[in-house]
């Protein structure tokens, strides 16, 4: 079963069965209750910061889909990657603050690559309004079925009785499944080698099941085919609880490490929104996240929903901040 907050969704729910335009605390100033009746007014932008068809592009389009019901408009996506998504996500942050403009954009965008881009249109979280959290995608630590290590404190060990000679792959250097590595290698005080691979998650993968690495650092719908077909193993996942989707496997925070740095999307829009739009976006991305299609979707494609808005994101971005800036001094990045 796919976990959510469920505070969140039962204010949802009330909300739509009060009829309300209310959001909660939104950080907008004027008459948060006010409904925009004269909202959407044309088609919607959502801009995607990724390919079309990768890995991520399909939350953004099931997120979309149910808006475009809610809102009663027509959002038209575009794909615009590139600059670790913050070529999408500078076009979000720059456009009219008037609610026709909105965006998908992740933890690292936002909190990470401010770090070492620091000419980009935004820096923190007062730089654009959050909307909603869509969902968390934790880091998957799979192995060989005939690795020797059976649990995370004996693979752990290894790394600190042989330094550098554990190699992980992952799909690029400083995404977040290199750095949640990096960050065990932090608290561990171990050196496990993360090899990053230009072709992505499909890349990184093959390299374990060819025997190039000795683990791979990504995510489960890409290994859970793999997984149940009795090639790999989950060693551990980087989450602080059971993951549904691996059950079984074991969490590094439980095992003593505590280390959890999933892939986490957003919906952003410009900051300076009208009270009344940022109440009515709320609201109904409330609604399509506790929506039976959305969360699927998501138990299906790995994904925790935890739709948290506007200050709890500004929050929970602000935390990813710092411990990118630690990890990052501990990199002498």
């Amino acid at each position: 079963m796919t976990r959510v907050r469920v505070s969140a969704v039962a204010t949802a729910a009330a909300l739509v069965l009060a009829g309300c335009g209310g959001g909660g605390d939104t950080g907008s100033g004027g008459d948060s209750g006010a409904q925009a009746v004269d909202y959407p007014t044309r088609d919607i932008s959502y801009i995607v910061p990724y390919g079309t068809g990768g890995s991520t592009d399909p939350i953004g389009r099931q997120y979309s889909s149910l808006m475009e019901e809610l809102l009663g408009a027509t959002i038209v996506v575009e794909n615009r990657e590139g600059g670790g998504a913050t070529i999408g996500t500078s076009a979000v942050v720059t456009a009219q603050p008037d609610g026709h403009t909105l965006g998908l954009s992740s933890n690292s965008a936002l909190t990470n690559q401010p770090i070492t881009q620091p000419d980009l249109p935004y820096d923190t979280p007062e730089d654009y309004q959050p909307i909603i959290k869509l969902a968390d995608l934790p880091t998957v630590v799979t192995v060989a079925a005939d690795a020797p290590w059976q649990s995370i404190e004996e693979f752990v060990q290894y790394a600190e009785d042989n330094p550098g000679q554990l190699r992980v792959s992952v799909s690029g250097a400083r995404t977040a499944p290199d750095l949640s590595v990096q960050e065990l290698n932090r608290i561990a005080d171990v050196e496990i080698t993360t090899v990053p691979f230009s072709g992505g998650g499909g890349e990184a993968l093959a390299a374990l099941l060819g025997g190039q690495v000795e683990a791979n650092a990504g995510y489960a719908p890409s290994v859970r085919g793999q997984v149940e077909a009795g090639e790999l193993r989950v060693l551990g996942v980087f989450y602080d609880g059971t993951y549904d989707v691996f059950p079984e496997a074991e969490s590094f925070p439980e095992a003593g490490y505590d280390v959890t740095l999933p892939a986490t999307y957003y919906t952003i829009a410009p900051a300076g929104l009208p009270a009344d739009v940022l109440d009515r976006l709320v609201e109904a991305s409330e609604e399509a996240l506790a929506s039976e299609e959305f969360l699927s979707f998501a138990e299906e494609n790995g994904y925790i929903v935890d739709p948290i808005t506007t200050d709890d994101i500004r929050a929970e971005l602000e935390d990813y901040r710092e411990t990118y800036e630690a990890l990052y001094e501990f990199l002498g990045d």
